[in-house]
């Protein structure tokens, strides 16, 4: 029987993968050591391939529909043949009935991607050879599919059965030699990087998104070639199978800036592999800056002679939706936030603008050069207590830089009347507050960021408190995610949740601000970097508002342009983000635009123009309660007015 040497084929190209996969191998090892929990790894391997990864796969529709059938059918044709082949199932008609419907599946599925392909491809997909790979598994899965087919049916004509396996073997061996170079490497790297993964809690419904702390007695600070990576990040460049998805969700890219995740990536790949520069067949860096592209394993990645421009470096928001949509799970905000480090602590090479606010964080701990005592100077004739050394209180706020912006003290202010309304125990650290850090640390300053992290821990281990509240995403991300590994561990909580509770407990009278459209904006840091979604949808819920959700909401909404140091670096683009964004909110209907950060305030009020107001959720529920405080005084005047 002819169709007896489909499962050695298949053998076959699992011996010609291993050897190409092992030209990775070899490359991944000159990378630096990484603990690895190998066991753990391995075994949760299944879940988060097909829990996982087919989560993010699922929201592109047509792709879940493609995906499915062409992996699910690939995997069960040939694990069934090596089955087959080892338990001497071959000799049933039924087993080879099973393998042929498993290569229909996988044809059906390469027709779905040859339709996403042809005759005009998505704009984010990359061409080349990942335009060509569809016709070469659709051959295999043909050719090796009627080689079953044939055996189902007892080999009727052997002369035709006998051509499609010799087109088996020539297409299954072609696929499986671009293991190292081609498409077929983002499967088998994926599959490691899957057990490898250098972020293994976001798996199973977690979420890691702290930055891990730098070793400043290092003999390097930072990255400079890829040499300088983590041997499991140097697999995570790999497993990029260039959906294009992050590109898609890039708001740097949107705006015209010199930044594509999905091209930053494939530049990191090729830049390990050393040797001549492979093309690149995607979307080029919008406004590409030239490059000498030079690449190999010790050679520096970011410079004139290198394969990525600072720019590019400095236009990232670290915003994470890049993150949040890549089905193979790699972490782009770390690997730009490790360029970073290099760039500013060991060559000083920032952005003009970024170097005042880097120098005012060594000067006096404040990126604005502003003295810590003034942080509550605009809480003058507001009840805001400042906690002591010693001291106590229930509830700590955090005041952050939004104490020192005037659009931020609007919202402070109506955070702490709306507090007192509701007679919380609160306290301040007053001048013992210094700045989370979270600049200093997102421009790759991390010696400046670990040196903020120790006093503020300090400070808080000398007083008392049982939660920390802050109206800033930033610095409930720092406090709750980010200070722990310098020794402090807090419940933090974001003031549009503190509020919900409070609403919801029935803490203060609130009259609905019914008859007002409203939509209400996601920030990065609160939604993507905490999970936060529902808490703020639920206040405004509470205060009566007609809610309209963006088209891009939720963990997946797109970025106000104010995180990562990308306002003070400002790199020049084709239009702004915030515009971007707000341009989005615009086609909602809504009147109102409800923020939670006060960087994401600024950033959207700063959009000229016809433009939705904006109003932070304070301020919101703070109209709420004065409506409610008007209603008994309307109700007296009604009365004195009323004839006899």
């Amino acid at each position: 029987m002819t169709a007896t040497f489909l499962p050695w084929i298949v053998v076959l190209m699992i011996a010609v993968a291993g050897v190409q996969i092992g030209r990775r191998l070899r490359l991944w090892r000159r990378g630096q050591p990484a603990p690895v929990d190998w066991l753990g790894g391995l075994r949760a391997l299944p879940k988060r391939y097909l829990v996982d990864v087919h989560h993010v796969v699922e929201r592109d529709r047509a792709a879940a529909k493609m995906h499915v059938p062409l992996a699910g059918g690939l995997v069960a044709a040939c694990g069934f043949l090596l089955i087959g082949l080892v338990t001497g199932l071959t000799a049933w008609r039924f087993f080879w009935a099973l393998v042929t419907l498993a290569f229909l599946a996988m044809t059906a599925g390469a027709l779905l991607e040859i339709r996403r392909r042809y005759p005009r491809r998505l704009a984010r997909l990359s061409g080349g050879s990942w335009q060509t790979f569809p016709f070469a598994l659709i051959a295999f899965a043909i050719a090796s599919g009627l080689s079953a087919l044939f055996a189902t049916f007892g080999n009727a004509l052997p002369a035709l059965e006998l051509l499609t396996l010799i087109l088996a073997a020539v297409g299954g061996v072609a696929l499986a030699a671009t293991a190292a170079e081609g498409p077929m490497r983002h499967a088998l790297a994926g599959a490691t990087h899957l057990v490898v993964h250098p972020r293994p809690q976001r798996f199973g419904g977690g979420r890691s998104t702290e930055l891990k702390p730098l070793d400043l007695d290092a003999e390097k600070l930072g990255t400079e070639t890829p040499a300088d990576f983590a041997w499991n990040r140097l697999v995570a460049f790999d497993a990029c199978v260039q959906c294009g998805r992050c590109e898609a969700a890039c708001p740097a890219f949107a705006a015209g800036q010199p930044l594509s995740p999905k091209h930053l990536i494939a530049d990191l790949a090729a830049a390990s592999a050393g040797g001549e520069r492979p093309p690149y067949h995607g979307n080029p860096y919008p406004n590409a800056r030239p490059v000498g592209g030079r690449i190999g394993l010790h050679a520096p990645i970011v410079s004139a002679e290198g394969v990525i421009h600072p720019d590019t470096l400095w236009s990232c928001t670290t915003c994470r939706a890049c993150v949040e949509e890549c089905p193979m799970m790699i972490e782009h905000v770390d690997t730009i936030i490790d360029l970073r480090r290099f760039q500013t602590q060991e060559r000083g090479a920032i952005p003009l603008k970024a170097e005042e606010p880097l120098a005012n964080f060594r000067g006096c701990d404040e990126p604005n050069g502003r003295v810590l005592a003034e942080r509550t100077d605009f809480a003058a004739g507001l009840k805001l207590p400042v906690i002591a050394a010693g001291g106590q209180t229930d509830v700590l706020l955090w005041l952050g830089q939004a104490a020192f912006d005037l659009r931020g003290q609007r919202t402070l202010t109506a955070l702490i009347r709306i507090l007192t309304a509701a007679k919380v125990d609160i306290a301040v650290l007053g001048a013992d507050e210094r700045d989370c850090g979270d600049l200093a640390r997102r421009l790759g300053d991390e010696a400046t960021f670990q040196r903020l992290a120790s006093a503020n821990v300090a400070a808080l281990a000398s007083v008392r408190f049982r939660r920390i509240l802050t109206a800033d995403p930033h610095a409930l991300h720092v406090l709750r995610n980010e200070y722990p590994a310098f020794g402090g561990t807090y419940e933090v909580v974001h003031h549009t949740a503190f509020l919900a509770e409070l609403a919801a407990a029935g803490r203060i009278p609130l009259s609905p601000l019914a008859g007002r459209s409203i939509t209400y904006h996601d920030p990065c840091y609160l939604g993507r970097y905490n999970g936060e979604v529902e808490a703020p949808r639920r206040l405004l819920d509470a205060l009566g508002l007609e809610r309209h959700e963006m088209a891009r909401s939720g963990k997946r909404a797109m970025c106000c342009g104010g995180g990562g140091g990308a306002p003070v670096a400002d790199i020049p683009g084709d239009t702004r983000i915030p515009d971007l964004r707000m341009a989005q909110a615009a086609e909602t209907g809504a009147k109102t635009v409800a923020v939670a950060c006060p960087q994401c305030a600024a950033m959207l009020e700063g959009v000229t123009g016809e433009r939705p107001v904006v109003k932070d959720v304070a301020e919101l529920f703070l109209e709420a309660i004065e409506a409610a405080a008007m209603r008994p005084a309307e109700a007296v005047r009604a009365l004195e007015v009323e004839p006899a």
